[in-house]
Formats: C-alpha cells, sequence, structure tokens
C-alpha cells in the first residue's frame, strides 16, 4: 500500500516562513490560493506560506496537518489550445491551526509581525452577521466574528494591520466583511482606538475569483494513487485556467507580485467592469444554454459545445448580444469570450445542465436581464436568442418537463401563472417579486415570449434554435 504523502516522502521540498493567514482549506483554495502562492515561491518572488484557520467546527484540520500541509494539485483541461495534464505537489501551507480547540493558538497569530495578509474563502454564506456572536467567545462562531477577533487582539499588541483579500463570492466582498468587523467592533464596545485603528492600519480590499476547481478525484484516486506512488487524501482536481481581480491601493502588486509571476491577476482601482464580465459572459451562457439544452436532451455543458447547432448559439449569443452590452474595449472581450468557451469544451470536467441550472430565475435575474433590457434600450429590438433562451426557461419552469430546483415561492409563482396558459407570459412577467420590476413593460417582450413557447411547443428548442442560428 502506498504511503502517505509527507514531508518525511519528500524531505526537499522548501519551508518558507509564514505571511499569509487563510481562512479555510476546502478544494477551492488549494488549488486557486495556495498554488499561486507556490508560483511566486518557485520564482523568488514572495518566499511565505499559509497558515490554515479553520473556519468551522468540522474542517480539514487534522488531514492538514496528517500531510504536513503537503498535497497535489492536478490540472486537467484546454488551455489556449493545448491539453494540459499536470501533477504537482504543493508545499505553500505550513499548518492548520483549530480555533475551537486551540483558540488561544488563533489569537497567538496575532503576534507574528510576517504575517501580513489574510485570505478567505468561506463559502457565500461565510460573510454574514451573527447576532449569536458576544465579545469573549472563544471562538465566535462567524468567520467575521473570528476575525475581528484576530484583529482586536493584533490592535491591543501596537502592530500594524493586514492586508486583507477575501474570495467569497460575494459581491464586494471586502467591503461588506468590514462593515460587519465594524459592527462587532461596535457592539462589542471595543473602543474608538480600535474603530481607528481597523480604518487605518487594515486594507480591506474586493477580489473577484474565476476557476473551476471539481476537487477530489474520487474515481481515479487509487489509480492515481498507484500513478504518484504515494496516498493523498487531499489532492484536489482544476482547470488550467485562472483568474484574479483584485480591488486595492497602487502599492499592492509590489507587496504581492502576482501577476509578475505570470499568473492572471489583475490589479485595479475598479472591479465592476470584471466583475460585469465574468457575470454576463461566464456566468450568463452558463445560465442561457441550460433549458435550451435540457429541453433537447443534452445533460452537460460538454454536450452543448460539441453540437454544432447549440455550440453556435452560445458563440452568437456571447459575441452579438452579450458582449456588445459590457463595458469594456470589445477586443478585450471578444479574446474573453474566447476563452470561456475553450473551458466550455473541457473534456476532463463533467459540468451538468442540471446542476447550473439550480435557482435559475435568480440567475437569470442577475446574469442576463440586465444584457436583455441594455440591448432593447440600445437597438430597439431584443436580443433574439436571448429571448428566446428566457422564453425556455419559462417554460421549463412549468414543471411537467424538467424538474424545477428552485425555492418554494418560485415554483408556486409558476403554477399560479400556468393556471393561465393564455395569459401566462403577462402574468409572470409582471411578478415584480421574481424580477424586482414589471417586466411587461419592455416593448414586445410579451408578445415575443409566447411565440417563442409556443414554438417550443410545437418544435422543440433545436428547431427553435436552428431558425436563428
Amino acid at each position: 500500500m502506498a504511503e502517505q504523502l509527507s514531508r518525511r516522502l519528500f524531505p526537499d521540498l522548501p519551508a518558507y516562513p509564514e505571511r499569509v493567514i487563510q481562512f479555510g482549506a476546502g478544494n477551492f483554495m488549494r488549488a486557486f490560493v495556495d498554488w499561486q502562492l507556490q508560483r511566486m515561491n518557485r520564482q523568488g518572488l514572495f518566499q511565505g506560506s499559509a497558515i490554515v484557520v479553520q473556519p468551522t467546527r468540522n474542517g480539514q484540520a487534522e488531514a492538514i496537518n496528517k500531510q504536513d500541509g503537503l498535497f497535489t494539485v492536478l490540472q486537467n483541461g484546454i488551455y489556449q489550445g493545448q491539453t494540459v495534464d499536470s501533477r504537482e505537489i504543493v508545499a505553500s501551507v505550513s499548518r492548520v491551526v483549530n480555533p475551537y480547540t486551540q483558540f488561544e493558538d488563533f489569537l497567538a497569530l496575532a503576534e507574528n509581525d510576517a504575517l501580513e495578509f489574510i485570505t478567505s474563502n468561506t463559502t457565500e454564506a461565510g460573510i454574514a452577521y451573527d447576532a449569536a456572536d458576544r465579545a469573549g467567545d472563544a471562538p465566535p462562531l462567524s468567520f467575521p466574528g473570528k476575525l475581528a477577533a484576530l484583529l482586536f487582539r493584533r490592535y491591543t499588541l501596537g502592530k500594524t494591520g493586514f492586508v486583507i483579500i477575501p474570495c467569497e463570492l460575494v459581491d464586494r466582498n471586502g467591503e461588506q466583511l468590514k462593515r460587519i468587523v465594524q459592527r462587532y467592533a461596535r457592539e462589542w464596545r471595543l473602543g474608538d482606538g480600535f474603530m481607528k485603528w481597523l480604518e487605518e492600519e487594515n486594507t480591506f480590499c474586493c477580489s473577484l475569483v474565476d476557476r473551476i476547481v471539481p476537487g477530489y478525484p474520487r474515481s481515479k484516486a487509487e489509480e492515481l494513487g498507484n500513478e504518484l506512488g504515494y496516498k493523498d487524501e487531499l489532492m484536489v482536481t482544476s482547470e488550467p485556467y485562472l483568474l484574479w481581480v483584485i480591488e486595492g491601493p497602487d502599492w499592492l502588486a509590489e507587496k504581492l507580485p502576482l501577476d509578475r509571476a505570470g499568473l492572471n491577476v489583475v490589479f485595479t482601482g475598479d472591479m465592476t467592469p470584471y466583475r460585469e464580465r465574468k457575470v454576463h459572459l461566464l456566468n450568463g451562457p452558463h445560465t442561457a444554454m441550460v433549458p435550451l439544452g435540457r429541453l433537447a436532451g443534452l445533460e452537460t455543458v460538454e454536450e452543448v459545445m460539441r453540437d454544432e447547432c447549440f455550440s453556435r448559439f452560445v458563440r452568437e449569443l456571447m459575441e452579438r448580444e452579450i458582449s456588445p452590452m459590457l463595458d469594456l474595449p470589445l477586443p478585450e472581450v471578444l479574446a474573453y469570450g474566447e476563452d470561456i468557451r475553450e473551458r466550455f469544451r473541457n473534456p476532463f470536467i463533467r459540468h451538468e445542465l442540471a446542476s447550473i441550472s439550480l435557482n435559475s430565475i435568480a440567475k437569470f435575474k442577475t446574469r442576463l436581464l440586465p444584457i436583455l433590457s441594455k440591448y432593447r434600450h440600445k437597438n430597439g429590438t431584443l436580443p433574439p436568442l436571448l429571448t428566446l433562451s428566457f422564453a425556455a426557461l419559462l417554460l421549463s419552469y412549468r414543471g411537467d418537463r424538467i424538474p424545477r430546483q428552485d425555492l418554494p415561492e418560485v415554483a408556486a409563482a409558476f403554477d399560479e401563472a400556468w393556471s393561465r396558459p393564455e395569459a401566462f407570459a403577462e402574468n409572470i412577467l409582471k411578478n415584480k417579486s421574481l424580477w424586482g420590476e414589471d417586466l411587461t413593460r419592455i416593448p414586445d417582450l410579451v408578445p415575443a415570449i409566447t411565440e417563442h413557447i409556443r414554438e417550443l411547443e410545437r418544435a422543440g428548442s433545436r428547431a427553435a434554435l436552428q431558425q436563428l442560428v
């Protein structure tokens, strides 16, 4: 039987001083942040490791410490036209501290002047206020509560603050995290001096992350263990592509030279255009392809991209209807779109349309409705491909063809609207609780949706698409 991965097996792997506090050690953080730290270290640009804080009571502290912080990142996919299939032991994590059993060790991190950065990925629900958290809790339950306790200890020691870069998929994540930490500071009565120190000595950055990380390759674990020659309970697969947009001060790129390591990292004073690009041009086509693809019997993103008709739909949707609506240089956006389609075609990742379909109404509202409205206002006509996809989405929420995966109140709103099929489009589009506005005010939308639904019912999604692409 293969031996467990550890530094005893690989004694020549470098060890670096701890410079980063990392809340969370899930698949994404190991294949994203820690992998990038290793890239900088290998080029002599950073020379630092991350000490991981386990953010929840049940975590991976024991497993990571058992492997001395080592794990394998497997990159699988197509990148810039080339097939990538690589394995690499990442050695940029030093250890894990569990604040639920080592609270004083956790607070003692504040004593280390070499620790300059804090990163996190505690899921979207992690950047949230918890009224149950109290001053003196050991530890507070929430991530912002733990962070507030650590920052207060740092303040009492008279030390400088941190650069804090959360990676949670929350809009303006750094600003939201800062607001919650400040709220705890006020409610815990930590004093005006601490509030001033929070503001003046710490830099909370907003960031946007992008990398598909399927995680532990369970079905191939034994085969990979035989190939690698060791057992790794923490190996993680990822696509080759990554993007990290960090909104922060000008000096940050020098202090954290990710871009100089050849990584696709953008330091900017305003991440808004990049967020809109990702939300609309990456997430948007995902949402648009799901109802049409599922109505045609397709199951995965790769199947969509291998189908000539549906692949053409995705390309033309991105190039003709979405890209011109974004406030970025068109050549840059089109190049980004080509990168995305290459990622969609990744044969190593099974990305199921059914999983993407979860909460599709809220996703359409965020990702595609602004594009539809802007296109109609700018061009005086509706975007044909996007409008057809919208109709397919509404039809799929009838519930008799494709299982709905949404909140009970959303399903109830559709059931009520479908109880009067002849007025369905008007009734569902004017539902402000779904869309945040009355969509019947968009000229031509009600008759267009009504006609598309009839065509989808009569001929199916493939035939409907073939009339447009």
